[in-house]
This record gives C-alpha cells, sequence and structure tokens, in this order.
C-alpha cells in the first residue's frame, strides 16, 4: 500500500512541481502514470521511492516513509529509470554484486529473462546497445520480486519483439503482494497491462480510477456522434469518446482518453454528471 497525504514538491527554484496530493495505491495493480512532458511523473516516482523528499506532506510506501532509507524498504523496492546507468562489468559480474541487495532476488528468474530477451550474460554491460541495457535491467528488476516495482518509460529503446516479450513477462509477474507503477509515453504498448490510470496535470492529480469504473462511465466508438464526449480523426474516420449510458462494453482506449484529458481538462467534470441510472 502506497499511501501519500497532501504532498507538495518544489525544487530549489520554488517552481511548485505537486500541490497538495494525496492518494492511496494497493497492491495486485499495474497503475499507469500518465502526464504531458515536464509534469512531474519521474519525481513522483522518486518521492514514493525515496530519492526525493516532500517539501510538505507525507508519503508512506508498505508501511515506511521512505524519506527515511531504511535498509528493509530499499530491498523491497526497485526503480527502473529511463537511462540505464549500469556499471561497465559483465552482467555476471553486476549480478554477483547487486542481487544480495535484494533479500527474494530468483537468480533463475533472472536468467530465464535475459534468454527471452536472448541476452547473453557473459556480456559486458559498456559493450550492450541501450535496448540491450535495458533489457538487463529490466530483467534483474523483474527478479528482484519486489513488492513495489517502478519504471520509468521502460519501453524506450526496446524493439517490436522485445515490447512483446516486456508485455508477456509483464503480465506474468504482477500479483496480489505486488504494486507496479509504470510511467510513459508509449501507452501502446503497455496498453493492455494497465489496469489503474494515474494522470499528473498542472501540479495535482487529476485522475486517479481503474479502467473498469472509467468503463462504466464511458466507452469509445467510431464514426460520427452529436453527443460525444470527444472527437478525434483517426485514419478510417473520427474515434469518439460517448457517455456510457447503456452499459455497452467497448475496449478501453487509453491514449484516445488521455488526448481528450489533455486537450479538454473539463472533461473530468463532464464524467462525474454522466447519468449512470441503467447500471444498477
Amino acid at each position: 500500500m502506497i499511501e501519500i497525504n497532501n504532498l507538495s514538491f518544489h525544487y530549489k527554484n520554488n517552481v511548485g512541481i505537486f500541490d497538495n496530493i494525496s492518494a492511496a495505491l494497493s497492491a495486485g495493480h499495474i497503475y499507469g502514470l500518465l502526464g504531458l512532458n515536464g509534469v512531474g511523473k519521474t519525481t513522483f516516482l522518486k518521492l514514493i521511492c525515496g530519492l526525493l523528499f516532500p517539501k510538505t506532506g507525507t508519503v508512506e510506501t508498505n508501511g515506511f516513509m521512505p524519506s527515511k532509507r531504511e535498509v528493509t524498504f530499499l530491498s523491497d523496492v526497485y526503480f527502473v529509470t529511463d537511462e540505464v546507468d549500469l556499471p561497465p562489468w559483465t552482467i555476471s559480474n553486476f549480478l554477483d554484486t547487486y542481487s544480495p541487495l535484494y533479500r527474494k532476488f530468483d537468480q533463475s528468474y533472472f536468467d530465464s529473462i535475459l534468454a527471452a530477451f536472448q541476452v547473453d550474460r557473459r556480456e559486458k554491460i559498456k559493450s550492450l546497445s541501450y535496448g540491450q541495457r535495458k533489457k538487463v535491467n529490466i530483467a534483474f528488476a523483474l527478479a528482484t520480486n519486489t513488492s513495489l516495482l517502478l519504471m520509468d518509460e521502460p519501453t524506450n529503446g526496446l524493439d517490436i519483439p522485445s515490447k512483446t516479450q516486456f508485455r508477456k513477462l509483464m503480465a506474468r509477474h504482477i500479483s496480489s503482494e505486488k504494486t507496479v507503477i509504470i510511467s510513459t509515453h508509449q501507452i501502446r504498448d503497455i496498453h493492455n497491462l494497465i489496469d489503474h490510470l494515474l494522470i499528473l496535470q498542472e501540479q495535482r492529480l487529476v485522475l486517479d480510477e481503474s479502467l473498469y469504473e472509467l468503463s462504466r462511465k464511458i466507452k469509445f466508438q467510431p464514426g460520427t456522434y452529436p453527443n460525444a464526449l470527444y472527437s478525434e480523426a483517426g485514419l478510417n474516420g473520427n474515434n469518439n469518446i460517448l457517455p456510457n449510458t447503456d452499459d455497452e462494453a467497448s475496449s478501453f482506449d487509453i491514449e484516445l482518453f488521455f488526448n481528450a484529458i489533455s486537450r479538454q481538462p473539463d472533461l473530468l467534470k463532464k464524467f462525474t454528471n454522466i447519468n449512470f441510472q441503467n447500471h444498477e
């Protein structure tokens, strides 16, 4: 469980990043953290794992205050950063040095993930491409089996087959004891993994809701609809977000939804006024 209460944060220039954010994130979910460039997604992840400290308010992660940097806490959280900064050793040397820091580390799991990514464990990290180093970091992250896994743009640098493999690995990795938060601009890379959306906008967490609950409120349809909440031109005509007053099932288009919220922030207010009488 991650409990965020009245969190505010700014850097030294006093330009606000977050203002009075509160949220409660539970285990057993893969959260998609979305927001425009510069909104503070990476900062948000760093506050959760203790790499940055709140200016006001609190963050509590699995019963620990991340800012205290306790060993028990640090051994049960892993942060996959966008820029992979690994030492210039062989992969085996890296594993021997860092895996003991994580009490639930599974070496056979690590080897199986590397094999799935087609990376040779005998390779020197400095000789690997950016995408291959990203694979090593992802493999290590999953093998730690930490209760909290934070991932910042994990599919950047991965080729198409590797992105497919990543989705398969993540789908198998999540369990009722684990919380995963993925920050990304590449929404379609992880579309089918996410079951809960977090959207940051203008210093606030403007959305914290499961896809199931969102699907009860809205639906997605191609074509022309005068009552559409939002429409966007596509290759085969308009793609629309409509009120789901008839409880109709549709595939949730996260990218279209995010575009709508980014371009028309007042849509969030409209969602709360949709009539749900047919859902009872």
